[in-house]
């Protein structure tokens, strides 16, 4: 590993002087692009589907993506960052990543033919969150094993500008390649980029062997929940992201904005899916090079600004005004992303780390998961702009609640 600092032009990408941190970082980029990609073909294909299928309403067809994903989240992950804790991380990622080019394939197949049934979407959505359940912990408990823990910071930064930006570049080029030649293409590039993260995976010389080997058991699983819950700090944080991201579930009605409220097709469907991703990079991009002041009321702050976007979501009815709110929800996301992860991974020991990002994918992907089958049922019944602008009132007012609460949250200030 390197030790010296680069020069001040550069410190933005000081992790990036870490080998295998690279392979991992591209790696992520080309797959996480491809995902993106593939979760705009699944809303418009589910979306199409419903509205050509009377027995089933479109919000409810939407919102039932997330129970698809959640369920097998929560499931499988307090085994999933055990897993990660005793099993070397490199190998997890190589077969986590053939599971999901699998799901791929299968999608692909589908998209071809004229009607799919509903029920092999919704399955092998089921089955990929399954392999990320999986992957998520393992590729961000390595993390810490690949830079030296001063660059761990600009680790996660960057971490999350190479997801932002797949986040934009995949929503975006999804929308115009299903406008232009359907949804098959979509699912097979897709498949194609699961590679990468194989790739990268065989390619890294670092290997992490666990320093001691728990027997496989309930208590064991159980350790990531019990050390979240005893830092109360950890445990806020939590929380806070994922009843924030409960409340202000957008994804999974944007195919109803997109065409029922904007009067817009697929391809500015993309760009409405890219928006947050676009907001968050711009983030992203800044915090990557600066100390965050105050880290505590700044978390605070930034969940409120989402909550405040989310609620304009709702009431626009302006393309461009949809798309600045978006672009701010994934701003925001991303400064309270930044502070979260940096408390979480600094106050974690190592032999437990896969454990608690297994605990906290629960909380960050299930808040969104569940959040969007809730907005679906909420749609179906006021309307997804009312149900939308709800959710958006009711994260401004858990932030309030959050900062009367707890202390340790408003007095933090960071490393």
């Amino acid at each position: 590993m390197h030790s010296s600092t680069p020069a001040s032009r550069f410190a933005a990408l000081t992790a990036l002087r870490y080998r295998d941190f690279r392979l991992l970082w591209a790696g992520q980029f080309v797959s996480i692009t491809g995902t993106q990609m593939r979760n705009v073909a699944i809303a418009w294909q589910v979306y199409q589907l419903a509205q050509a299928d009377s027995g089933i309403r479109a919000e409810i067809a939407l919102g039932l993506i997330g129970l698809a994903r959640v369920i097998p989240l929560v499931v499988t992950a307090l085994f999933s960052g055990m897993v990660a804790d005793r099993v070397e991380r490199r190998k997890i990622l190589i077969l986590t990543s053939l599971v999901a080019f699998v799901c791929s394939l299968v999608l692909a197949l589908a998209g071809e033919m004229e009607r799919p049934p509903l029920l092999l979407i919704y399955a092998m959505v089921a089955l990929a969150a399954v392999a990320g359940a999986f992957e998520l912990p393992a590729r961000q408990a390595i993390i810490p094993n690949l830079v030296a823990p001063q660059h761990l910071p600009n680790a996660l930064s960057l971490n999350i500008v190479s997801w932002q930006l797949a986040t934009v570049i995949g929503p975006a080029l999804s929308g115009v390649l299903i406008a232009a030649v359907g949804v098959a293409p979509v699912y097979w590039i897709d498949a194609a980029t699961f590679l990468a993260v194989a790739a990268a995976a065989l390619l890294m010389r670092t290997r992490n062997i666990p320093s001691r080997t728990e027997p496989v058991s309930l208590q064991a699983a159980l350790a990531g929940l019990r050390f979240v819950f005893s830092h109360r700090l950890i445990a806020a944080t939590m929380l806070l992201d994922f009843f924030a991201t409960f409340f202000g579930a957008t994804g999974v009605l944007l195919p109803i904005f997109a065409d029922q409220v904007l009067r817009v097709g697929p391809t500015e469907l993309g760009w409405m899916y890219a928006a947050p991703s676009a907001g968050a990079v711009v983030a992203a991009t800044l915090l990557s090079s600066v100390r965050i002041p105050r880290q505590g009321l700044t978390l605070l702050a930034a969940v409120l600004a989402f909550g405040a976007c989310v609620a304009i979501v709702g009431l626009s009815r302006w393309l461009p005004l949809t798309l600045a709110a978006l672009a701010g929800m994934g701003a925001a996301d991303t400064v309270s992303m930044v502070i979260r992860g940096t408390i979480r991974q600094l106050l974690t020991p190592d032999e437990l780390r896969g454990r608690m990002v297994a605990v906290n994918m629960v909380f960050f992907a299930g808040g969104p998961q569940l959040g969007e089958t809730n907005a679906g049922f909420i749609a179906s019944l006021i309307g997804a702009p009312a149900a939308v602008t709800l959710g958006g009132v009711a994260c401004i007012l858990l932030v309030a609640g959050t900062a009367l609460r707890v202390r340790e949250l408003r007095e933090y200030e960071g490393p």
